[in-house]
């Protein structure tokens, strides 16, 4: 079930920290099942069950059939943001803050500066930097390298 646990973690871009948090249950627990020190509660099952509704608990339990309920589109599951699934940023809205932020930094500083310089940068420039690695170093000097997918 450690397994199951952790796809479910990776499908839903959760850490084991924030899988707990959304759990509600205490973060030691999921670092003992992960770990292999302790099989999955009653209380633990529940829960997974209970915030994922989707999550098929044939599966869960005895590795039987699809991961979701028959009739869940994955697609149509909201998962939680990480760094390489992020959408493109809105090139509207970013321009239109920026123009606000000018505003009212120009309102603040009435007077007071003289010969600011106003630069727009180019949208293109921004895309195209992309991650290649992140590494995560921890404190019983341990690490964990994430690459993205291509």
């Amino acid at each position: 079930m450690k397994d199951r646990i952790k796809q479910i973690m990776e499908l839903e871009h959760l850490t084991p920290t924030r899988f707990a948090d959304r759990l509600q249950i205490n973060r030691a627990i999921i670092s003992h099942i992960l770990n292999g020190r302790n099989n999955p509660s009653l209380d633990v099952v529940t829960k997974i069950l209970g915030e994922m509704h989707y999550i098929n608990p044939e599966w869960l339990l005895n590795g039987v059939g699809s991961i979701y309920k028959e009739g869940i589109d994955p697609d149509s599951i909201e998962k939680e943001p990480d760094l390489f699934h992020q959408r493109e940023p809105d090139s509207e809205r970013m321009q239109s803050e920026m123009e606000y932020e000018q505003e009212m930094a120009g309102k603040e500083h009435s007077g007071r500066v003289k010969g600011v310089e106003n630069k727009q940068f180019e949208g293109d420039s921004i895309r195209a930097k992309k991650i290649t690695q992140i590494i995560i170093y921890y404190s019983d000097n341990t690490f964990e390298t994430f690459i993205p997918p291509r």
